[in-house]
Order: structure tokens, then C-alpha cells, then sequence
């Protein structure tokens, strides 16, 4: 499938391993120059250098999201590299396991900057130029967390991809009409957030219809989806992709 999406540039947060690696590649595959930020600048080169060898068009940015000085600071140094950001995907995110009567406040603050706040000051930043440009597309990754509540360990992380889901969709409005803000909420997906004893996996997947955890290439392509001409009428919503486990 043809996305049209050669010679556009994105930015993609968390792009140094998992799904936001799957998401690099897929765009780059695609002809589009990268953006690729993590708070892990050696995760960061390694997915650059491994889209470089492909011939595409990608480069490295130590980016921690919970800090907005460093958030407008990277921004305009992509624009200075490549004069425009198409696409922003706001994809880093942490979800550590920690109890619900077990939190303290600094989990919630780094959780809560990491997530929700990250990804409110990447879209701000990007806002300004899309509106500029009159045109442009956010997509931000959420969970099935923000449908559910989560589990006991996760509170804090659901709340947070909760947040995120509003703010797509006061985005979308800020936006409108001429760029579009939209998220898609994972399930269970095959990445080193889920390394997690067997026994644990056996029973999640055992609760998925689909009978198994997404693959991260299949976030990835409703991102290139999303970021398409195709999906130009898509502005405020949020695609569950869960295998069927919670059909909202």
C-alpha cells in the first residue's frame, strides 16, 4: 500500500526500542525523514543507524519528555535539519509495576511527566508549526489502560493514557481544519514491557478472542494509517487495537 507519505518528516518520541522502533522503520520505509528521540541516546542511535542502512534518512535525539525546555529545544533543531515536522508521534511512555496502595509521590510525578505531561508539551510545541504550515498530524499512543483502568500495578500508567486520550481530542479541535490529532490504544503487545513471568502471559493472552499479543509492526501501521492522505477525514478518535479482549 502506497501511503503518500514520501519526503514528509516526522518526529517520534520513545523511538528507541519496541514499538516506537516498529514505528521508525515503518515510516522510513515509507520515504519519510526521522526524527527519533528517546531519553536513551544510544537506543536512539541504534534505531537511526538501523533505517540508515536501508538508505533512509534518520538521525538521533537525546530527548527527555518530561522536561519542555528540552522538548523546544529538540523541535527546532529538527526543523533547523529538515525545515519542517509532518508527523509527531507521541509514543515514550513507563509503566512501572508498583501497587496502587504502594505509590509514592515521586512515581506518580514521574509517571505523570513521562506520559501525560510529555506528550501535552510535544504536541504544544508541534501545534504552533502545523498550524503554520496548515497542515500536519499527531498521533499519540495510549493503552487499553485508559479503558479499563488497568491492572492493580498500573493505576497511574491508565490515568495517565486516559489523559492522553482527551488531550487528542482537545488537540484534534485546536487543530482543525487543517491537521488532525488522533491516538490509538494498544492491548497486550509483544515488547520488553511485557517481559513478565510465562505463567502471567499464558493468562493475558489466554483472555485476548485473537488467542495472542500484537506484534509492535502492527501498531506501526495504523500509525502510517493515521499520518496518510487516507485518514484525513480521522481527527479526535482513538483505535482500540486489543485482539478483541475489550470491545468498547
Amino acid at each position: 500500500m502506497d501511503y503518500q507519505l514520501a519526503n514528509k518528516t516526522a518526529l517520534v518520541t520513545g523511538g528507541g526500542r519496541g514499538i516506537g522502533r516498529a514505528i521508525c522503520k515503518a515510516l522510513t520505509n515509507e520515504g519519510v525523514r526521522l526524527a527519533v528521540c528517546d531519553i536513551n541516546l544510544e537506543s536512539a542511535r541504534e534505531t537511526a543507524e538501523s533505517v540508515r542502512k536501508n538508505g533512509k534518512e534518520a538521525f538521533p535525539f537525546r530527548l527527555d519528555v518530561s522536561r519542555p525546555v528540552e522538548i523546544y529545544d529538540v523541535v527546532a533543531q529538527v526543523r533547523i535539519r529538515f525545515g519542517k515536522i509532518d508527523i509527531l508521534v507521541n509514543n515514550a511512555g513507563i509503566c512501572p509495576r508498583i501497587p496502587i496502595d504502594a505509590i509514592k509521590e515521586d512515581d506518580f510525578d514521574r509517571i505523570v511527566g513521562v506520559n501525560l505531561k510529555g506528550t501535552f508539551f510535544m504536541s504544544q510545541a508541534l501545534a504552533s508549526i502545523m498550524k503554520e504550515q496548515r497542515s500536519g498530524s499527531i498521533i499519540n499512543i495510549s493503552s487499553i489502560g485508559a479503558r479499563t483502568g488497568g491492572v492493580a500495578a498500573s493505576s497511574v500508567y491508565a490515568a495517565t493514557k486516559a489523559g492522553i486520550i482527551a488531550l487528542t481530542k482537545s488537540y484534534a479541535r485546536l487543530l482543525a481544519p487543517y491537521a488532525t490529532a488522533n491516538a490509538i490504544a494498544p492491548g497486550v503487545v509483544d515488547t520488553d514491557m511485557m517481559k513478565i513471568p510465562e505463567e502471567q502471559v499464558n493468562s493475558i493472552v489466554a483472555q485476548i478472542p485473537l488467542g495472542r499479543m500484537a506484534l509492535a509492526e502492527e501498531i506501526a501501521s495504523l500509525v502510517l494509517f493515521l499520518a496518510s492522505p487516507a485518514a484525513s477525514y480521522f481527527t479526535g478518535a482513538t483505535l482500540d487495537v486489543n485482539g478483541g479482549c475489550f470491545m468498547y
